[in-house]
């Protein structure tokens, strides 16, 4: 049984192959999925897991060396944004919600969470460890 963490087998699969500049999106559950882009499925009922918890997860064996969220988030949900911020993420980038789905297209995977918050949306852009 793994050590760390992330206990969700296609979660770990995934992040294990993941390279360099590879993205990965946390996303809401209204969050549209672009045909061609696996879906890691989280989701148990409305606010389970939360977005925060998922990412939380996520952070734990992904190196992030850039992050994209709605423009839209900070107005829409701000304690959200507080929250994200707070973590200092590298290599902030805020784009219009419209454009944030299209880049969702470039994924490696989308996680659906249970989140039910309006624009609780991330995408990770993979690091380097060393």
């Amino acid at each position: 049984m793994k050590k760390t963490t992330l206990l969700n087998a296609a979660l770990s699969q995934v992040i294990a192959s993941m390279g360099h500049g590879d993205t990965l999106v946390i996303g809401d559950v209204g969050l549209p999925v672009p045909p061609g882009v696996p879906v890691i499925d989280l989701a148990l009922m409305r606010g389970v897991p939360g977005f925060m918890q998922v990412l939380g997860a996520v952070l734990s064996e992904l190196e992030v060396e850039q992050h994209v969220l709605a423009q839209e988030l900070a107005e829409r949900s701000p304690a959200l944004a507080a929250q994200i911020a707070a973590l200092a993420l590298p290599g902030a980038r805020h784009v219009p919600h419209e454009d944030f789905k299209r880049l969702t297209g470039r994924a490696r995977a989308v996680i659906r969470s249970g989140e039910c918050t309006p624009y609780a949306n991330i995408i990770l852009g993979s690091g380097v460890v060393f």
